[in-house]
């Protein structure tokens, strides 16, 4: 029995000791180094090492929490009678508890997602160095906001008054590089990153660099557009926030909470038919996959939207409660979610067949109202005349009705960028209002 499983039995019976109805908890340790330069200069170089404690105690439907960075026995102590004192004082709610027994996470895979890194100091150095000089090294590009590799590592048990005790070990690496670009007195900032569980998986720091480098030069000579409405295209990254939207819009809290525009929309249509939104949580060596959620409760794979059309909202036990349904297993969010591509290409096609309109590159601002759908960001990309890109696009903002959007999405590509928790390709759009000059 290693410490932290040791540790994890010692709260189980300080737990006991306050007679609480019900528990559950979940107590970690993590681990990692971070390492950030700029223009060769060593900025930042930190190790870290952190543990957690959140006790969650039921006293019938009352209800405490607490949390605590020390795992020695006197803090864990302390913090389960604080939950306690709290439950006492809090007012019942009567969709507070447990998931049900049956639906515990009692024998998980091994989804192959703890991959350590020995990363030495003088190591992380000069992968974060080869990465910026091999960016700088490219035409055009004058100046860094630095390159930064960073590792972690951990480990966390999940137990409760059902009698679970399960835990996850995973681990996580990234190389990340920020650049500027100038021409004249105009300047365009571009980045990119690799992110793995296994460092072996990353892309190249040179690769990393040179690929900074090259969104940074293509975005100079940037030009204004006239206000107008055309079609639009949002590459992967600017893609899986859009769909985020759709996702929290299907929240069970924001559902219960009454503050979504898709409010009620089990069965409804939201997505042309040809689209499907699922996650695989079992998948094996993957970003985003997971064994079980915040609850304790098993993950499976399962769609959101099939056919275009809401199959079930993303429920946790709680949120579950409260609408009166079963618990989708999403205390926490997704795992390891997919947009299916309903388009045979990526971008360059997706490009042809839009003939004219606007490639979204990058966004800025937080223009979102998730209760009402609208929707107006700061954007910066390409115009596309005659299915070829233009030239690059600056100052302008897109706007439109996330419900509105999401129904004029007619393709999604085969260009997906795995990158992310939310897997999705280039995504069309058939129309949103510009406003630009004039």
């Amino acid at each position: 029995m290693n410490p932290l499983e040791q540790t994890t039995h010692l709260v189980i019976d300080l737990i006991k000791q306050n007679k609480a109805t019900d528990f559950e908890f979940s107590i970690g340790k993590s681990s990692g180094v971070s390492t950030a330069v700029r223009l060769a200069k060593v900025e930042t170089l930190q190790y870290h090492i952190g543990t957690s404690f959140d006790v969650c105690v039921y006293f019938g439907k009352n209800k405490g929490q607490a949390t605590s960075v020390d795992l020695s026995k006197e803090s864990l102590k302390k913090a389960i009678e604080s939950a306690s004192m709290i439950a006492k004082y809090t007012q019942e709610d009567p969709f507070n508890g447990l998931a049900p027994k049956d639906r515990m996470a009692w024998n998980i895979p091994d989804l192959d997602l703890y991959h350590p890194w020995n990363l030495e100091a003088q190591q992380s150095v000069d992968i974060a160095k080869e990465c910026e000089q091999s960016a700088l090294e490219q035409d055009e590009i004058d100046n860094s906001d630095g390159a930064e590799l960073s590792s972690y590592e951990g480990e966390t048990y999940y137990a409760n008054s059902n009698g679970l005790i399960t835990n996850i070990k995973n681990s996580r690496h990234s190389l990340h590089c920020s650049l500027i670009a100038k021409r004249n007195s105009e300047m365009q900032t571009a980045y990119e990153y690799s992110i793995a569980l296994d460092s072996n998986d990353l892309a190249s720091p040179s690769s990393v660099g040179k690929k900074a480098a090259s969104f940074a030069q293509k975005k100079l000579g940037s030009r204004n557009l006239k206000s107008q409405k055309c079609p639009v295209i949002f590459i992967p990254r600017q893609s899986s926030g859009l769909f985020s939207q759709l996702l929290g819009a299907l929240s069970g809290s924001r559902q219960f909470k009454k503050t979504s525009f898709l409010l009620d929309s089990i069965g409804q249509s939201v997505l042309t038919d040809s689209i499907n939104i699922y996650e695989d949580p079992l998948q094996l060596k993957t970003l985003g996959s997971r064994a079980f959620d915040l609850d304790g409760v098993l993950k499976n794979k399962q769609f959101f939207i099939k056919n275009g059309r809401v199959v079930t909202y993303l429920m946790g036990q709680y949120s579950a409660n409260q609408l009166g349904l079963k618990t989708t297993a999403n205390a926490g969010g997704v795992s390891n979610c997919h947009v299916e591509s309903n388009y045979d290409g990526g971008l360059e096609e997706l490009t042809k067949d839009m003939k004219k309109g606007l490639i979204v590159t990058d966004l800025m601002g937080h223009g979102i109202n998730a209760t009402t759908g609208d929707y107006s960001r700061g954007a910066s990309g390409f115009w596309v005349e005659d299915g070829q890109i233009q030239y690059p696009v600056s100052g302008i903002t897109i706007a439109g009705n996330l419900k509105t959007m999401l129904k004029n999405i007619t393709y999604v590509g085969n260009d997906i960028d795995l990158r992310s928790n939310l897997k999705v390709g280039s995504t069309l759009i058939n129309e949103m209002t510009i406003a630009g000059e004039g």
